[in-house]
């Protein structure tokens, strides 16, 4: 009866360490501070993976670039460094130019245009990423992006010669073509940028400006909804394939639903955000024909750009997109 007890015991205890040993903790680095709605999705979807998983799964979220920098977080991903990452998809920019097309001016701007946009370039997205050791698991799009200065703006040329913050390649050549210099600025030193005089206009969403609090440092939004960018969440594939089948099942259910959600998230998100920005004093203004007319202008040069370096799989996507 007593070796019986033991035995049991034992069985036991090396159950619970084989259970113990199966669960897994996956650092996430993300760029953006804890109350933007990405990271609260994010969180969210975090928790969607543990609840589902028996705790077997526990990601753990370092959110405002805490882990790594924004810049950095997919070539970690992309090393192994951590699992799961997620960051503004556009960067890859460089990489090809597929992942800045939804960084095109005035290509979509609206969210039904975003969606339509985002199935035409999941696959060439998937096809770039598997290339890179890398799985997409959802994507999520930001408001759609207005212009922030510290002056009013009413056509192209009062753009020329302000200091512009961008943040990836697309931004940086709209900058130039709009005659203002580019400097980039990450996310978390935008309120610095602008005080210390580093930068006097920005294109984000409506987000990011009541998160850093733009009216300590500018005063004007003016609502040209320029494009519809989206922030991606990406797995590496070796990290994915060490996950057991109902794991890995778990974690693209989650990303589904967080995907889902995100977007609704976002559509609810820019409304309530630009009513923040006018409740806290800037002058928030729709765009002069004349400003629309010159920045279209832009955008279809940029597009034009776009196409010559994008090659047969931007002609693809844009086909897909535009039937």
């Amino acid at each position: 009866m007593q070796i019986t007890r033991i035995l049991g015991g034992a069985l036991a205890a090396f159950a619970g360490a084989a259970i113990s040993a199966q669960a897994a903790t996956w650092d996430m680095p993300t760029p953006y501070p804890d109350a933007t709605f990405h990271t609260v999705n994010i969180t969210e979807f975090a928790s969607d993976v543990a609840e589902a998983t028996d705790g077997e799964l526990e990601i753990k979220v370092h959110s405002a670039g805490s882990l790594f920098k924004h810049p950095e977080i997919s070539k970690a991903v992309r090393s192994g460094q951590v699992p799961i990452g997620e960051f503004f998809l556009s960067l890859l920019a460089n990489d090809n130019p597929a992942f800045g097309a939804d960084s095109l001016p005035f290509l979509a701007t609206s969210y039904e245009e975003a969606e339509r946009l985002w199935a035409a370039q999941k696959d060439v997205i998937d096809e770039l990423l598997d290339e890179q050791g890398l799985m997409a698991l959802y994507a999520v799009p930001w408001p759609p992006q207005g212009l922030y200065t510290t002056k009013e703006i009413t056509s192209v040329e009062d753009l020329a010669g302000l200091k512009f913050r961008t943040y990836n390649a697309t931004l940086e050549q709209f900058a130039n073509l709009a005659g203002a210099a580019p400097t980039q600025v990450e996310v978390p030193d935008i309120p610095q940028a602008f005080s210390t005089g580093r930068v006097e206009a920005m294109i984000t969403s409506p987000s990011t400006g009541v998160n850093s609090k733009a009216w300590d440092f500018l005063t004007h939004y003016t609502d040209i909804q320029a494009w519809i960018p989206k922030n991606i969440v990406v797995v590496n594939k070796r990290a994915f394939r060490r996950l057991d089948e109902d794991t890995r099942t778990a974690v693209l259910d989650a990303a589904a639903a967080a995907e889902a959600r995100g977007w609704e998230m976002s559509q609810a998100e820019t409304a309530e955000k630009v009513a923040v920005l006018k409740e806290n004093g800037i002058t928030v203004s729709a765009p002069s024909d004349a400003l629309i007319e010159g920045l279209r202008g832009i955008g279809e040069e940029m597009l034009e750009s776009w196409k010559a370096d994008a090659g047969e799989a931007g002609a693809s996507l844009l086909n897909a997109y535009r039937q």
